[in-house]
């Protein structure tokens, strides 16, 4: 299945599964207030989960919430730094030493505010441990614990003398598929220097993605559905490119070879070119985002479905249900397969952009003479 029909379907998903929550929001809007107790928060639901908090929800059982409260950690140029636990907040009715999370509808929702003298939200400067921070060490600990257990492998035993199995096996065939199949092949004869950024960044990227599908703690958090993240990862491929770029990369950069009035007096081409070199890792941004943000979005809409439909009768809500169960199979699924081929796509690419920096005027020249000698 090729990219872009995972992108019709969807979308398609996402405009049919918007819809029926449309309809139930209406029918909620007609219920008495007193009949609202009981009504499932779609939107809380949804957003909650997507979203960054100060607190991890595990679950709730009867009317016990079971939270892990996370340390706040912030400095205020008004009052100083202040260090608590985010339960702190709840046990004092929302605000701790003159700190509070913004409400809907503020411009610093859901972040932790204070107010000034004028009586205006402001917001510290804020180095807490949220939600989306624990899940990033957690999976970063995952991964150097899968890669240091393969290393050890290696290292208790000569080199060819046991055949990896099982679990080895197949992070060997992962590490040398996108090695030899991407990153040699795309990357060019520099490829040596950037493997080991490369290949981090598919396992950082694959074991993020793959956590977000685990449905219970420590998995579930929408990682690299959050664009501080994803930003900081095209950030990274964009330092590769532009600080280790070859001379003649910068010189088609500032001076294509393009006719020279699209050079002067009006630099056109130059600044198209140079207007190129900050679109690459912005796709690569938004992509991973928009990819892993939808396929979240997809899921809990499916399972919100089942909770929508209950005040609209058994025989509706029966069909729904079902219909909720196949379509959350079939998407968990897809996920699985989306999340091998986002960080396989983001790896290709940027090994791509790398190798394009990395050509040379030697290199044009050798692959000439290779021409012209096979045509001999």
């Amino acid at each position: 299945m090729s990219l872009w029909h995972q992108f019709i379907i969807r979308i398609s998903l996402l405009v049919v599964l918007f819809s029926t929550i449309a309809m139930g929001v209406h029918a909620s809007e007609r219920v008495l207030p007193e009949e609202k107790e009981g009504l499932v928060d779609v939107k809380e639901i949804i957003f909650g989960h997507i979203g960054d908090s100060y607190h991890w929800h595990i679950t709730t059982w009867g009317e016990t919430e079971l939270t892990i409260p996370l340390p706040i950690m912030v400095y205020s140029s008004i009052t100083g730094w202040h260090c608590f636990l985010s339960s702190r907040l709840e046990e004092h009715e929302g605000s701790y030493e003159g700190l509070f999370i913004a409400p809907e509808g503020s411009r610093y929702e859901g972040k932790l505010i204070e107010r000034n003298a004028q009586g205006e939200e402001v917001r510290p400067w804020d180095f807490s441990i949220t939600k989306v921070v624990l899940a990033l060490l957690i999976n970063s600990v995952l991964l150097l614990v899968i890669i240091l257990s393969v290393s050890r492998w290696y290292r208790k035993r000569p080199q060819e003398a046991e055949v990896p199995r099982g679990f080895i096996g197949a992070i060997e065939m992962l590490i040398m598929t996108i090695h030899d199949d991407v990153i040699k092949s795309c990357v060019g004869p520099n490829y040596r220097k950037f493997a080991p950024y490369l290949l981090t960044a598919f396992f950082f990227i694959l074991v993020n993605n793959l956590m977000g599908l685990v449905p219970f703690f420590p998995g579930g958090a929408n990682v690299t559905g959050n664009i501080a993240v994803t930003m900081v990862l095209a950030f990274c491929t964009f330092v590769a490119v532009n600080l280790f770029g070859s001379k003649t990369y910068w010189k088609d950069v500032f001076w294509p070879d393009v006719p020279w009035w699209l050079k002067v007096p009006l630099p056109i081409m130059p600044m198209i070119e140079l207007f190129g070199l900050f679109t690459k890792p912005f796709a690569l941004m938004i992509r991973l985002f928009a990819n892993m943000l939808a396929g979240h979005m997809a899921m809990l809409v499916l399972v919100s479905i089942i909770f929508i439909t209950a005040s609209m009768g058994p025989l509706l809500n029966g069909a729904l249900t079902a219909a909720s169960v196949l379509f959350n199979i079939f998407m968990n699924a897809l996920e699985l397969l989306v999340a091998f081929i986002q960080a396989y796509v983001f790896t290709m690419l940027s090994a791509v952009f790398i190798g394009l920096a990395q050509h040379t005027d030697h290199q044009e020249e050798k692959v000439k003479l290779k021409n012209k000698n096979i045509n001999h």
